[in-house]
């Protein structure tokens, strides 16, 4: 649907997509993350020159712009750019991104009230919500929250960042109106084309796709240059750890020798080759590019992506370095989750302190080789039990189910989405213990519907496909409540 906001003077050669009804945006998104990193040392930019910059950006038609809560101040610059004449058909994507903790309706709405104060608007365009860790299950009291602020009509569309495809779906079957999720994607890291692309095609959500570049590294610049030691920006101290686990600068540079190739034949660059095969990607509606404030600018050619098509002897040459690389390991979103922590800092230290625990390990007064973990279901005290109980270096897991909080039925009539809230679950009540998924010795699975058995087991394996408990799965006549599926666990950590 072409877009017919586009200001006198823009330029139509860039293409466009629509995100969500009423939300058009350019397939180059430009991103701010480069306000972070110019003011690392304390600094403030002046908000009106760097407005200017990315005012010549809209003028040229690169008029969507992507940004976070903790990118320095960009919100504060773009604010400065919706507000000026002329500038209504810029749109604006930030991310709230929350130190975990309870996920109030008033701490949701100040979160997202700081947003509209600093980007000067009644309305954001797109907000991106990112959570730290899925064993905290308090990211769908958020999420619910926001959700009821774009009812609300204090946010025109919903989006995640950093989701993997097993949480994505939980809360899209918790009917969360989810449009987007922001991810790596790139030729080193193809974790996005997998089970996420699919899962996409299944609910219609689209990818806004970073890193693309490997934070400039993807560029006839490092072609045939030796790896770098000392690298000064976050982003390139980011996406060097990629590349590293992808299989090192070496099979890099084969990567960046057969882009290039491929960029000859077709009078572009190795970087628009780069681009132009993740846009090909069905499920993506964007890349994200780095706007330059400061530095000179690409823009011309960013724009030669969209001057041609890569072909079967393109993919075929692409597709032969790619077996000899390694897969990032895991999902989208693990290098924020789990080592090998893929960040700048190589773990979570320039984002958070630390990652409190969801529950507490409480000791037995009486018994001192015992303490049990509550996770506030109303039945515990009914009944009389706890979510694990700890005695010796035995954890016992009690049959848990999709429940949050004191009686939501999490993911209603998905098993696979219930047992990945499940497990997340039973992982946090161990972590309170000091054990993780590795030290599960056991698990017994209760499904009502055999036809569920796929769906459970593929994420019932994502959890312990790297050290395999013994597991027993039953089909079961009913079990307590309107769920699909109960699971139990067992861990014995090292003497």
């Amino acid at each position: 649907m072409p877009d017919t906001r586009l200001s006198a003077g823009k330029s139509p050669a860039l293409p466009r997509v629509d995100l969500a009804p009423g939300l058009n945006i350019a397939r180059l998104v430009c991103g701010l993350w480069q306000v972070a990193d110019l003011e690392k040392d304390g600094s403030t930019l002046d908000p009106v020159k760097a407005a200017d910059r990315l005012q010549a950006y809209a003028a040229a038609g690169f008029d969507s712009f992507d940004m976070a809560d903790h990118y320095g101040s960009a919100e504060v610059i773009t604010g400065e750019l919706t507000s000026r004449p002329g500038m209504a058909h810029v749109t604006a994507f930030t991310k709230w991104c929350p130190e975990p903790g309870p996920m109030t309706p008033e701490i949701v709405r100040a979160g997202i009230q700081d947003r509209l104060d600093r980007l000067r608007t009644k309305r954001i365009d797109l907000l991106q919500f990112h959570w730290w860790s899925f064993e905290d299950p308090r990211w769908l009291d958020a999420l619910r929250e926001i959700e009821a602020l774009r009812a609300e009509g204090l946010i025109g569309a919903i989006g995640v960042t950093n989701f993997d495809a097993a949480h994505l779906e939980v809360a899209l079957a918790e009917g969360i109106e989810i449009v987007s999720n922001q991810v790596s994607f790139s030729l080193v890291d193809r974790r996005a084309a997998g089970a996420l692309t699919a899962l996409c095609k299944r609910w219609g959500v689209k990818l806004l796709a970073y890193g693309t570049l490997c934070g400039g590294f993807i560029s006839e610049k490092w072609l045939g240059k030796p790896e770098p030691r000392d690298i000064p920006d976050w982003s390139r101290m980011k996406y060097k750890r990629f590349i590293d686990v992808a299989g090192g600068w070496e099979i890099f540079q084969e990567l960046l020798a057969a882009a290039h190739e491929i960029g000859q034949k077709h009078g572009v660059s190795l970087s628009n080759v780069a681009s132009r095969w993740v846009l090909d990607t069905p499920s993506v509606a964007a890349t994200i590019i780095g706007a330059r404030i400061t530095e000179a600018e690409h823009r011309a050619d960013n724009l030669q992506v969209f001057g041609f098509s890569l072909d079967a002897e393109d993919h075929a040459k692409l597709g032969a370095v790619f077996a000899r690389m390694t897969m990032v390991p895991g999902d989208c979103g693990d290098e924020y989750r789990k080592p090998p922590f893929l960040t700048a800092s190589g773990d979570l230290s320039h984002h958070l302190s630390e990652l409190p625990p969801v529950h507490p390990a409480l000791a037995d007064a009486a018994l001192a080789d015992r303490a049990r973990v509550f996770t506030g279901s109303k039945w515990e005290p009914i009944a009389g039990y706890c979510r694990a109980v700890k005695v010796g270096n035995r954890i016992l897991v009690s049959g848990t189910t999709a429940t949050h909080g004191d009686s939501h039925n999490v993911a209603p009539g998905n098993a696979g989405a219930q047992t990945t809230y499940i497990l997340d679950k039973i992982v946090a009540a161990l972590r309170a213990h000091g054990a993780g998924p590795e030290h599960v010795v056991r698990t017994r699975v209760y499904l009502v519907d055999a036809e569920d058995c796929e769906a459970v087991s593929v994420a019932h394996g994502r959890f312990f496909a790297d050290h395999p408990p013994a597991n027993t799965l039953l089909q079961v006549a009913q079990l307590i409540g309107p769920y699909r599926v109960e699971i139990e666990a067992e861990a014995i950590l090292p003497a």
